[in-house]
Parts: structure tokens; C-alpha cells; sequence
């Protein structure tokens, strides 16, 4: 009985701990913590210096965002038009070039290759994805393939 009651009790101060460090955190932010629009990228492992000077958006200059990268504040992903093309089916080549569209060149995308991802050029979401010939752009056809 003495072992249930002191479990309580330790549930109890932890609870209580927790909850005032909460308001603390509350207060000194002033309350309130704006999140700022956009994503934060992709994690990428690797070695590099890194100085966590954010706990939020709002300790984030411009438009970065304090992201979970165990480092600072980052600009935010920005996807680059277009989808990447249809897989075939197979598993691709497992590397990893890249984290996300912003580290490919000019308008290549970053896409899953079935075991990695590579930078692929982008095809417009017609190609891939229409009906009918009213879902292309101007005046491009639906071609689809089965």
C-alpha cells in the first residue's frame, strides 16, 4: 500500500513540475507563438556545426523557421511545379542526392526512386494525372496509357 501511495505522490510532482514549466515557457515567449507559413525541410543526417539559437518561429529572422534539425533557423521548403514522373516498377538505386526540390538543379524535382531519392526532371501534372482533355493546359491532349 506504502509502494502505491508514493507512486502517486511521485506521479503527482512530476505532473505538477511539468505544468509549471509549461506557464514558464508561456510567459517568457509573452503568451503566444506564431508559427510562421511554409514546412520545414526534409532532416538530413550528416556532420556540421550546430548552434541552436531558436525555440520558436518567432526567434526566427524574415521568413526562416526554427526547425527540428538540431541546428537554427532555416528557410523555409519551397516544392519546385510539377510532379515527379510516374516509378516504373523495380527499386531504384538506393543513395540519397538529395533531401528536397531545393537541392536540384534548374527545374528538376527531388523524387523517390523506390529505394532512394534522386533529382529527375519534373513533368507537368497533366502528363501524369488527367482524364480528359480539358485537365491540360492549353492545348496539350490527354494521352492516356494503360
Amino acid at each position: 500500500m506504502d509502494m502505491n501511495v508514493s507512486a502517486r505522490c511521485a506521479l503527482f510532482l512530476f505532473l505538477l513540475a511539468f505544468v509549471d514549466l509549461k506557464i514558464v515557457s508561456a510567459a517568457e515567449t509573452g503568451g503566444t507563438s506564431t508559427a510562421k507559413p511554409g514546412v520545414c525541410p526534409r532532416t538530413r543526417w550528416g556532420i556540421g556545426l550546430c548552434v541552436n539559437i531558436c525555440s520558436t518561429d518567432s526567434d526566427c529572422p524574415n521568413d526562416e523557421k526554427c526547425c527540428h534539425n538540431g541546428c537554427d533557423c532555416i528557410a523555409p521548403y519551397t516544392a519546385k511545379p510539377g510532379v515527379c514522373p510516374r516509378r516504373h516498377s523495380g527499386r531504384g538505386i538506393c543513395i540519397e542526392l538529395c533531401s528536397n526540390d531545393s537541392d536540384c538543379p534548374n527545374d528538376e524535382k527531388c523524387c523517390f526512386n523506390g529505394c532512394g531519392h534522386v533529382c529527375i526532371a519534373s513533368t507537368q501534372m497533366c502528363a501524369e494525372y488527367c482524364y480528359q482533355d480539358g485537365h491540360c493546359p492549353e492545348e496539350q491532349k490527354c494521352c492516356r496509357i494503360f
